[in-house]
């Protein structure tokens, strides 16, 4: 007999049921994407409309995401206003850059992120989150969704950049959150498609964000160039020196190296530090399945002391981070627009489109998830993964430009979620309702206020 009660069903927007106005459209973009879709897009395969910026094809189908990820990839370019939001931001940082640019990046980051060099990363992420956990000792009341985005800075500090780099990690989470404020809202001129130089309010009030992260960006150039001039063989041979090195007439250029700085601090651990605290989240609201988890990791932790071996040896804990993955995806809209019009199974997309696969809605569509809207990690257990079709879920994105990180974001959770909850007990209290919002990221609303006590 089945002792479980139902599925925990988090908080998500409900489908709208009736289009909105062209003016509630573009608040309701600016303030929360998320609650603009309707019941039919959650529903069909394809929605296709003329927007106010022009024609706008949703693809849902996941025959028609790998047509415009992978089969067909060439046609299709970063939509508009994707890079009309990002490019202030990153400028040409991996996220951003297209053609050769894009093409030099990705070859120049490539060895960080093999399987061997991300192994490597194992101890360091075991050792920063061993420190960071002992703020929890005393137990209390704090803000997960925070203090994630503090331990993923710190991990991806010492990993990638050997703990080098320049500002203060407090007032840096801080930034973060005020550049997504601002610069990660989608601006109504951007839904227009307005000349770039148009000013944009949200533009205008995160340049002094925007300046803060270019001279931390400055600071940790400047100090890796200084110790390599002193000591060019004693200087570690991560992220930050390959992309020094990788400068040049033939590699990047120095505002190239700059930028995917800034892309991989700005970036980097923001998405995997949302989908953490996403994941003790819901695990506190169904714990039923966290005690399943704390179980797995009490029996991995006893006898396997390699953390290289536990995304592995943990499967129950990487089904509940995947299964927040897809209820929550970090980046919830990839855009796409197509160079040249074209037909796919009968679907016209003309060219300048702006052709939308949103994980956000991909990963909660009825004619493709049972009960899509519940936390049912069972849907990841390995005898399960394999009727996940690759293009239905879509936390990392897909082709050519997926995620070079994936790997590292993935090792780098289980390894924080299984010292977090070997050690102490996640739950919710009457001020834990977030709310999901779309700035860049998928971000709780008024954070995730949670009791942390030790386990016994």
């Amino acid at each position: 007999m089945d002792t479980n009660p139902a599925p925990f069903v988090p908080p998500a927007p409900k489908p709208r049921t009736e289009p909105p106005s062209t003016l509630e459209m573009m608040r309701i973009v600016y303030r929360n994407p998320l609650e603009l879709w309707g019941e039919h897009t959650y529903n069909e395969p394809w929605i296709s409309v003329t927007g106010i910026g022009g024609p706008l094809v949703i693809a849902n189908d996941p025959g028609l995401i790998r047509h415009v990820l992978i089969d067909n990839a060439k046609n299709y370019k970063m939509a508009t206003v994707r890079q009309l939001i990002l490019r202030p931001i990153l400028r040409d940082g991996l996220l951003t850059a297209e053609g050769e640019v894009w093409r030099r990046s990705r070859k120049a980051m490539a060895p960080v992120f093999t399987p061997r060099h991300i192994f490597g990363f194992a101890e360091p992420m075991l050792k920063r989150t061993l420190e960071f956990a002992t703020r929890y000792e005393a137990g209390g009341t704090s803000d997960i969704a925070y203090d994630m985005t503090l331990l993923t800075y710190d991990i991806l500090a010492e990993t990638l950049f050997s703990g080098e780099i320049a500002g203060e990690p407090g007032s840096f989470a801080k930034e973060i959150d005020r550049l997504f404020e601002t610069m990660g809202r989608v601006d109504p001129l951007d839904l227009l498609r307005a000349p770039e130089w148009l000013p944009r309010f949200t533009r205008i009030r995160g340049r002094k964000t925007m300046a803060y992260f270019r001279n931390i960006v400055a600071g940790t150039v400047r100090m890796r160039e200084e110790r390599l001039k002193r000591d060019p063989d004693g200087v570690p041979q991560d992220f930050l020196t390959l992309l020094l090195r990788a400068e040049g007439p033939e590699g990047l250029t120095r505002s190239e190296v700059e930028d995917n700085i800034i892309t991989f601090i700005g970036a980097g651990h923001e998405t995997t530090a949302r989908a953490l605290g996403w994941t003790i989240y819901c695990l506190a609201e169904a714990p039923w399945e966290r005690d399943r988890i704390e179980q797995e990791i009490d029996a991995v932790l006893a006898r396997e002391p390699d953390p290289t071996k536990w995304l592995d040896a943990m499967p129950l804990a990487r089904a509940a981070f995947e299964e927040a993955l897809r209820l929550y995806p970090p980046a919830p809209s990839i855009n796409r627009e197509p160079i040249e019009p074209e037909t796919w199974n009968g679907l016209y997309i003309p060219k300048y489109a702006a052709v939308l696969v949103m994980p956000w809605v991909v990963h909660r569509h009825r004619k493709l998830w049972d009960r899509p809207n519940a936390f049912m990690p069972e849907r990841f257990h390995p005898e399960n993964r394999d009727r996940i079709d690759r293009f239905q879920y879509l936390p990392f994105g897909a082709g050519p430009r997926v995620c070079i990180g994936a790997s590292f974001a993935m090792q780098e959770a289980i390894i924080a979620l299984a010292i977090l909850l070997s050690r102490f007990r996640f739950d919710v209290t009457a001020e834990t309702q977030p709310w999901p919002v779309q700035k860049l990221t998928t971000q709780p609303q008024g954070g995730l206020p949670m009791q942390v006590s030790r386990r016994g």
